[in-house]
């Protein structure tokens, strides 16, 4: 009897810690979104041309979905050589391997570069900035043509969250004038991810 109580016990614990570690993932989610509309509002931050932010409301993203947030083993890159990471433009920005994410999505094993900025590791605040850019089945219809980014930081161990539901349109999805980097082939997903940023619609 002692026995059954107790696993009812740890079953019930961990539904309830499963429970609140997926809202505390929604409300980062949210507060993202949140804070991304703000500073597509700000006319100072803003990558929109002057037309399209007199109508700009809120951008469009895809139903949260914590399937697409996942953890991933790292290989870390030691000897990685730098390498020039081509752009929209003309503009060769030097980058490095940092590692290769393994993950799952519905049981599927996938794996992606992460990769460090040259220069951006020299300036101040971004020393543990990570870049993570992708191509997946979503690409020229739901979501940007030219593939998405995710933000990342270099983590204490060998783990990492990777939450697509953060990932985010290139500026060069809202305005010609800037220089993106292109996301290597390497780093395309066979997967429609469902989450983060949609294609720009004009409102």
């Amino acid at each position: 009897m002692k026995k059954i109580i107790l696993l009812i016990f740890v079953m019930t614990f961990s539904a309830i810690q499963g429970q609140n570690i997926n809202n505390s993932s929604i409300k980062d989610i949210v507060k993202f979104q949140k804070k991304m509309n703000e500073e597509f509002k700000d006319d100072k931050e803003s990558p929109l041309t002057e037309d399209d932010l007199k109508t700009f409301k809120s951008l469009q993203f895809f139903k949260i979905d914590t399937n697409f947030r996942v953890v991933a083993k790292l290989d870390l890159i030691k000897d990685s050589k730098p390498f020039k990471m081509q752009t929209t433009t003309d503009r060769l920005p030097v980058y490095k391997i940092f590692a290769k994410a393994s993950f799952k999505i519905n049981g599927k094993p996938y794996v992606l570069h992460i990769y460090q900025n040259e220069k951006l590791i020299l300036t101040a605040d971004f020393e543990n900035y990570l870049f993570l850019p992708f191509t997946d089945l979503t690409n020229g219809n739901e979501s940007y043509g030219g593939g998405r980014y995710i933000d990342l930081e270099i983590p204490k161990g060998d783990t990492m969250i990777i939450d697509f539901n953060k990932s985010y349109n290139p500026y060069c999805a809202y305005n010609g004038k800037y220089s993106c980097p292109i996301p290597p082939k390497e780093n395309h997903l066979n997967i429609a991810i469902k989450a983060g940023v949609k294609n720009y619609n004009k409102h």
